[in-house]
């Protein structure tokens, strides 16, 4: 009996434990059944919807940045072709200068060589009034001489050959004054005419150098306005891509920042899922157990 009773007692203790696990392992199928119907797929759901909201915002960062480095690009060619007119204008504006530097050299060299044709006129002319001079004197010491030597001729009648010979000796006196005076002016005045010519002709130089000087001068004007407004792009586009530049740093901080975010709230949900995959897995683990475990318990019974 006492045996008897004992395996009573022992099959009433597993009766009863077979009872409890059933029902737990009840509670756990439903448990599983509720996480492999509800949470894994609201949790992907969430995941996928912030993964596509990450995918849309890296589309959109994509976008404008592209947008930004074509708009930087085309900055920078306008900057460089600005750079070479500027190089250009400045390499004209040195050609221009260095042509006036030579025409001014060439004014000075014209206005010397005037000052030089005016000093050599009035020293001929200083020359011509004193060779005249010279002349008009010699021809009055001739007339002079003529003059006594008539008036011996006169005094002396007895000689009338003598007389002859003082006429012909006056007459010749005469000419060759005459003939000097004619030439000294002709002389006078072909050096007159040449320097008028050399005069004429070096203010002729003179004004059309002057006159290509004032072009020059107004070139040098025109390109300096030039290169001014140049510079003055030039400044402006350099503004324009500092201020894209900062923006886009900043643009760029900004979307830089949005994306850690999102990927620290993917690992957020990946950890999150994974923990539920985990609990999923234990739950799996105890029914498999329970499993066995009622298995064993049902052939003790038979």
């Amino acid at each position: 009996k006492v045996e008897l009773q004992e395996l009573n007692d022992r099959f009433a203790n597993y009766i009863e434990k077979v009872r409890f696990l059933e029902q737990q392992n009840a509670l756990m199928v439903a448990e599983v059944n509720r996480l492999r119907g509800k949470e894994p797929t609201r949790v992907a759901e969430m995941y996928e919807e912030e993964l596509r909201e990450l995918r849309r915002q890296i589309d959109v960062l994509t976008s404008q940045r592209a947008r930004v480095e074509v708009e930087r690009d085309n900055l920078l060619d306008d900057l460089q072709k600005l750079k070479q007119r500027l190089q250009e204008e400045i390499q004209l504006k040195e050609e221009a200068e260095n042509n006036l530097a030579a025409f001014r050299a060439d004014v000075d060299a014209a206005t010397l060589a005037r000052i030089d044709l005016e000093r050599r006129i009035e020293s001929l002319q200083e020359e011509i009034a004193f060779l005249k001079k010279v002349h008009e004197e010699e021809i009055r010491e001739l007339q002079a001489q003529l003059q006594e030597q008539h008036i011996q001729v006169e005094m002396d009648i007895s000689k009338p050959d003598l007389t002859a010979a003082l006429r012909d000796i006056r007459a010749q006196y005469e000419s060759i004054a005459a003939k000097n005076i004619a030439e000294a002016e002709e002389w006078y005045k072909s050096k007159v005419s040449d320097l008028t010519q050399a005069a004429n002709k070096n203010n002729d130089a003179l004004r059309q150098a002057k006159q290509e000087m004032l072009e020059y001068r107004h070139q040098i004007q025109s390109y300096t306005c030039e290169i001014d407004a140049l510079k003055g792009t030039n400044d402006s586009l350099m503004r324009q891509m500092r201020e894209m530049e900062e923006r886009f740093a900043g643009e760029a901080g900004g979307y830089q920042d949005t994306i850690a975010r999102l990927e620290e709230e993917i690992r957020h949900l990946k950890d999150e899922m994974a923990r539920h995959l985990r609990e999923y897995q234990d739950l799996l683990n105890v029914k498999m157990a329970l499993d066995v475990e009622i298995a064993t318990y049902r052939k003790l019974l038979e």
